[in-house]
């Protein structure tokens, strides 16, 4: 089996406003690192997203994962069980239920470990996917986030 670090995290500038994502991936000597960024959308989403593009990246299943986010979001969501509620409430009511449905479809082909790290505060390797999310965040042409867009439409629909 093996064994995967992931740092990752996202960025926005307004919430919702431009953001970015970025997840590094560390198996022995390899390192690889994932960017990307839409027009529009919200933190919470490039921080589901960063851990999803780095989970994704992943060639082979069966893989010892261990996450590091400095997104409670995400972390709190799997780690405290409160994902695994939702997902048998069919995602009533709550965020991101495009992104949460796609990451269970990886996190169920790994054994996945997410570990909080405080963010900003020294940690290197968080410090540079900050780095790499802002700068995704900031990129020209950004495309735009349609699953988010379309989830502001129908909500407003009913509103």
């Amino acid at each position: 089996m093996s064994e995967v670090v992931i740092y990752t995290d996202g960025a926005a500038f307004g919430n919702p406003g431009p953001g970015g994502y970025a997840a590094i991936l560390i198996s022995g000597n390899a390192q690889k690192e994932i960017t990307g960024g839409f027009a529009h959308t919200t933190n919470n989403r490039m921080e589901l997203l960063a851990v999803i593009m780095g989970l994704e990246a992943l060639k082979r299943d069966g893989c010892t994962v261990s996450i590091y986010t400095d997104s409670t979001y995400v972390a709190n969501a799997v780690e405290q069980n409160w994902l695994f509620d939702w997902e048998r409430k069919n995602f009533n009511k709550k965020k991101n239920p495009d992104l949460w449905r796609r990451f269970l479809l990886s996190y169920r082909k790994h054994k996945v470990k997410m570990i909080w790290v405080k963010g900003h505060a020294g940690n290197l390797m968080n410090e540079r996917c900050d780095r790499l999310a802002v700068a995704a965040a900031k990129a020209s042409n950004l495309p735009a986030d349609e699953q988010y867009l379309a989830s502001i439409q129908q909500n407003s629909l009913f509103e």
